[in-house]
């Protein structure tokens, strides 16, 4: 049951999902989470998950409570996903909250996994903690920090978010032999990051031909994503940047059955990762791709390239979130689209902000 929340209690889980977003790119495949312990008013403690395997929220919120020299029995704390019942990296949070004689836990949102889903919360209720679920903005704000995760609960496939960008005239591509860039040098630290944030990065076999990419997150301590190529005939060169820097990153080549069993040995023994996939078109063997992914752990995918890869997820209904620089330069040629020949898709939410010369348009099309 849900409760509209006295401006106080908002104040609190506002700052409590600030919190939580500090772990970003640092904590999957376990959800983002900050929690806060309030008495009379007045803060005592505040936590958030930091590191996989690391304390959960609420964990870190009672001990910097203590560390404080504050007692938090009889307080109320705000956590943005509801506390967890069972044995994971770290001991069940319900636990905790229920040993240390909090009176009151408000929760912005619940957990869809078949592993807690409601648990937490009946349990915290059976051992008289009064739980309340907010309503409105923080409710919804709690959920889109963790779509990746809640996606994944979900379907067990991995959120996918469509990295593009274009010029004023529509296209993804600049002419052979000029700077391969698009987009301006502000979009590039924010493509770093994004890396850093996601679970593994795709591109299709075009893109690696004609970039000879490193995909990875080249900012200072960044968590480096799997690294997947949509490759069906095996076309990667064993030279290729990707195979060269094994040491920083895994490689998952992603195949068809027919590929050349000559290429898959040579792809194989150069350390990459083959993975078969069946399917009869290209939308099908994403389809086949993200589920395999899923189970693996992998919440959340960034798709780069190309236009045929990212016409192919969205075939699939597999582009959760898009984000397209538009640079404001005219390169010439027909129209393109990357979504040339898919369905149409609307966004729920979308957003445009200047990144640099550049603007950023940012269009989520599911919520989970």
């Amino acid at each position: 049951m849900t409760t509209q929340l006295k401006d106080a209690d908002r104040l609190q889980l506002r700052h409590a999902l600030q919190l939580a977003e500090r772990g970003r790119g640092r904590v999957s495949p376990n959800p983002l989470v900050g929690a806060v312990l309030v008495r009379d008013g007045e803060l005592i403690g505040e936590g958030y998950h930091a590191d996989l395997g690391g304390l959960h929220a609420e964990r870190a919120a009672l001990a910097e409570c203590r560390a404080r020299g504050e007692d938090p029995a009889g307080a109320t704390m705000y956590v943005t996903l509801e506390p967890c019942a069972h044995q994971g990296r770290q001991p069940p949070c319900v636990d905790a909250i229920l040993e240390s004689g909090v009176a009151r836990v408000v929760i912005a949102s619940e957990d869809p996994s078949e592993k807690a889903s409601g648990r937490g919360p009946g349990m915290l209720r059976d051992g008289g903690v009064a739980v309340e679920f907010a309503a409105g903005a923080e409710a919804a704000d709690a959920r889109l920090l963790n779509q990746a995760f809640r996606k994944h609960a979900r379907t067990g496939i991995p959120l996918v978010i469509l990295k593009m960008a274009m010029s004023l005239d529509g296209q993804t591509t600049t002419v052979p032999g000029e700077d391969r860039w698009i987009s301006g040098e502000s979009s590039r630290p924010l493509v770093h990051r994004w890396r850093s944030e996601s679970d593994a990065i795709a591109v299709g076999i075009g893109t690696v031909l004609a970039d000879d990419p490193l995909l990875t997150a080249r900012l200072p301590g960044a968590r480096q994503p799997i690294r997947v190529v949509f490759d069906s005939e095996a076309r990667l060169p064993c030279g290729s940047q990707l195979l060269e820097t094994l040491d920083r990153s895994p490689l998952i080549v992603v195949v068809a059955p027919d590929a050349d069993p000559a290429r898959l040995s040579a792809l194989g023994d150069s350390g990459a990762e083959i993975l078969v996939v069946a399917g009869d078109t290209p939308a099908g063997r994403v389809q086949a791709a993200l589920a395999d992914l899923g189970r693996r752990g992998v919440t959340s995918v960034f798709l780069e390239g190309g236009r045929t890869l990212a016409t192919a997820f969205v075939s699939a209904d597999q582009v959760d979130e898009a984000r397209t620089f538009v640079a404001p330069t005219l390169l010439g040629g027909a129209l393109t689209s990357a979504a040339a020949g898919a369905t149409r898709r609307e966004a729920l939410e979308s957003r445009a902000e200047p990144v640099g010369p550049d603007t950023l348009i940012t269009a989520r099309f599911k919520e989970w």
